[in-house]
């Protein structure tokens, strides 16, 4: 038998045992794909919302039509928020919230976070952030006066304890970290980071884009002041689905939201003449809500709630590690280096790797209908979504990657 064959046989094998693997033919399936692993990126849309997305064009939209506002959409952006807080992140009712995009949602919550630190001039992050991140802070550190403090961080690895400890001080202002690196994969200590940076008096806004829906989450536990994630990753609620933000509620009274618009005031339907804030969440919405965009992930929260977050993250420890395991042996020899964290528990669930002709190789995967997803300036990252994905993916993906560097 060959090595190959071999391989295969094992990932059946692994496939055969997944407690979570009859999961995986409830998602939409495609002749054009082989193997996807880039559900760090774009999650696969499930079976169930295809039917859904018809009875909503028919019903809800077609029949109730304006009546569905009162009916159940108006209250959508907070029970859905509930819902993603009480299953995914370890939240208590009344403080997660689902409106606008990422990009809209992290302004609004830093610009209210620095406002409601007054006196205190700097704004803390790491240099390896995503770029929205890092632009956006930008921007409204010119915008506010203040400065921008940077933790020079490992690319391989991520922000740590003790460089927030040597970082953060009297003058901060808000800290704002990635619970999961973007591009290693890295798993910040969110709980004792969190710890330290009360101790100096600061807020912290915790990106939850790479965790939430795979990584099991205490925010309350945690005392975390904010948070703001995406939902088209893990939660797989489709291309450009609205974010969700998290506001502990003991802070939601101090926090004002720069972008006022109707859906946020205290009288929604009153027309009024001067902005009065709604209190709870519903302060931190501005416009109409997108209801649309908010459909497919309420059926992957189905699912969430009937894996279970434990199963759900043991089973991102397996894939990993198999990707991993495969790594070292196949692509390790061809001068593939891993910028992953090797130790599980300090990882998401994708695993980044490294080599000069990446960009190619890349290319060529897609052209072979095999879609993982390229980060600047040589890494590929394999994005092992665990209630789609499967072993035997992963490893037609490493062996095409191993392929192609032999060719």
């Amino acid at each position: 038998m060959t090595d190959t064959a071999a391989a295969l046989d094992t990932a059946v094998a692994l496939d055969a045992a997944d407690a979570l693997g009859a999961h995986v033919g409830r998602f939409v399936e495609s002749d054009e794909v082989i193997s996807y692993l880039d559900g760090n990126s774009l999650g696969r849309p499930l079976k169930v919302t295809a039917e859904k997305m018809v009875s909503f064009i028919r019903s809800d939209w077609g029949s109730r039509l304006i009546r569905s506002w009162d009916e159940q959409w108006m209250e959508l952006p907070l029970a859905l928020g509930d819902r993603i807080g009480a299953l995914t992140l370890g939240a208590a009712a009344g403080q997660t919230v689902v409106a606008d995009s990422t990009t809209v949602m992290l302004y609004k919550l830093i610009r209210a976070a620095v406002a409601a630190r007054p006196g205190r001039t700097e704004i803390l992050l790491d240099d390896d952030n995503f770029p929205t991140d890092r632009f956006l802070v930008d921007g409204i550190a010119r915008e506010c006066g203040l400065s921008l403090r940077w933790i020079a961080v490992d690319k391989t690895a991520g922000v740590t304890a003790d460089q927030v400890r040597a970082s953060v001080s009297e003058k901060t202002a808000l800290v704002l970290l990635s619970h999961v690196s973007y591009r290693s994969g890295y798993l910040a200590d969110m709980p004792g980071i969190t710890r330290i940076i009360h101790d100096a008096g600061a807020l912290v806004l915790w990106d939850l884009c790479h965790s939430a829906g795979v990584i099991p989450t205490e925010l309350d536990a945690w005392h975390v002041d904010i948070a703001v994630g995406c939902t088209y990753k893990y939660l797989n609620g489709g291309p450009g689905s609205p974010a969700y933000g998290y506001v502990a509620s003991a802070l939601q009274s101090e926090l004002e939201q720069p972008i006022w618009g109707w859906m946020g005031a205290s009288d929604v339907f009153g027309m009024t003449d001067a902005y009065v804030p709604a209190t709870g969440m519903r302060r931190f919405i501005s416009g109409t809500p997108p209801v649309v965009g908010m459909l497919a992930m309420r059926d992957m929260l189905d699912l969430i709630e009937e894996a279970g977050m434990p199963a759900i993250r043991a089973k991102s420890f397996a894939l990993t590690d198999y990707a991993i395991a495969l790594i070292e042996e196949l692509l390790v020899p061809l001068g593939v280096t891993i910028s992953t964290p090797i130790a599980h528990e300090f990882r998401g669930s994708h695993v980044t790797i490294s080599h000069p002709s990446f960009r190619q190789v890349n290319e060529a995967l897609w052209a072979q209908n095999i879609i993982p997803d390229f980060r600047n300036p040589d890494g590929i990252r394999l994005g092992l979504s665990p209630l789609s994905t499967t072993f035997a993916e992963v490893l037609i993906g490493i062996e095409a990657i191993r392929a192609a560097l032999t060719r």
